[in-house]
């Protein structure tokens, strides 16, 4: 039996594929590292992908 194929992931067209950034804050820490931050996309919750939804088909009896 032929099983459904999944659809392909489409970029997110808020971050165009690329959902979470470093962001440096400027200066270094006591260890010499880069102090930075962590953002994601707040559309695509830093998956880079959106959903395809389907079309409902409607069931009659």
């Amino acid at each position: 039996m032929a099983q459904p194929m999944a659809l392909p992931a489409e970029p997110c067209p808020d971050c165009g594929g690329f959902p979470t950034v470093h962001i440096t804050l400027g200066g270094r820490d006591r260890t010499g590292a880069l102090r930075t931050i962590t953002a994601h996309c707040p559309a695509c919750h830093g998956t880079g992908t959106r959903s395809i939804r389907r079309p409902r088909r409607r069931v009659t009896a």
